[in-house]
């Protein structure tokens, strides 16, 4: 399954204007992707339209979001349904610092329809740390039924970054990394690896070159390889 599993669209305040729902399914698809993640900083509302506009692309869309923890680590979570994410997400939005955003400085945050609507405008200031450590944040993601999944962790804002290391609990038995930086070999032995384009702009997409293994070409399937549940064995 060709895939981009981390994402931002106009509602993340670094993301371009023109990452909405509909472009970045469209370029998605012109680039011969099967299933990609929209991962907005600490919510999720975009997701009804980016499942829309999936849907008429064909599209498997993974439901996610990225956290900032209290360590200010990354942490992705993903999970089955949409609605269950949006659920989440206004859970850590709640958790943010009561901080309004300044467009003029951090970038606009649109919640956008499928005709590049402006439907919402978020006001909340969602790039910051929210309140909860990353037991915390794992936790609620778990207790959801979701996957957690540490982000890019070899770069800024990485686990290995800012803690220096991986705790002992929570366990993370995925962990997303930089294919082009390096990493501690020893540190992520035994954990199944993802990369992805991290793209707040839709020329960042990854093409299809990413044939990530899954038990099922399904979200099913998707889920289960992104929170290490099928047990396949690593592609070399």
């Amino acid at each position: 399954m060709f895939v981009d599993l981390h994402m931002h669209s106009c509602l993340s305040p670094c993301a371009d204007d023109d990452m909405t729902p509909a472009n970045i399914c469209g370029m998605a698809y012109l680039k011969g992707l099967q299933a990609i993640a929209v991962t907005d900083h600490n919510t999720a509302r975009n997701l009804p339209f980016v499942k829309e506009a999936a849907d008429h692309y064909g599209l498997i869309l993974l439901p996610g979001m990225e956290i900032t923890t209290r360590e200010e680590v990354h942490l992705l979570g993903y999970f089955r349904e949409v609605e269950t994410a949006v659920e989440v997400g206004e859970i850590f939005t709640e958790h943010l610092p009561k901080m309004k955003n300044r467009p003029d400085y951090f970038g606009n945050q649109y919640v956008m329809n499928t005709d590049d609507e402006i439907v919402a405008v978020e006001d909340r200031l969602l790039i910051g740390s929210t309140d909860l450590d990353l037991a915390e944040c794992t936790r609620i993601i778990r207790e959801h039924g979701g996957a957690a999944v540490p982000a890019h962790i070899n770069r800024g804002h990485g686990l290995l970054i800012n803690l220096g290391l991986f705790p002992e609990e929570p366990c993370f038995p995925v962990v997303e990394v930089r294919p082009e930086l390096p990493v501690n070999e020893k540190l992520i032995a035994g954990k199944r690896r993802l990369w992805s384009s991290d793209a707040h702009h839709l020329g960042d997409l990854l093409e299809a070159v990413n044939d990530m293994p899954t038990p099922r070409f399904s979200l099913g399937g998707l889920f289960e390889a992104v929170a290490g549940l099928d047990r396949m064995p690593e592609r070399a």
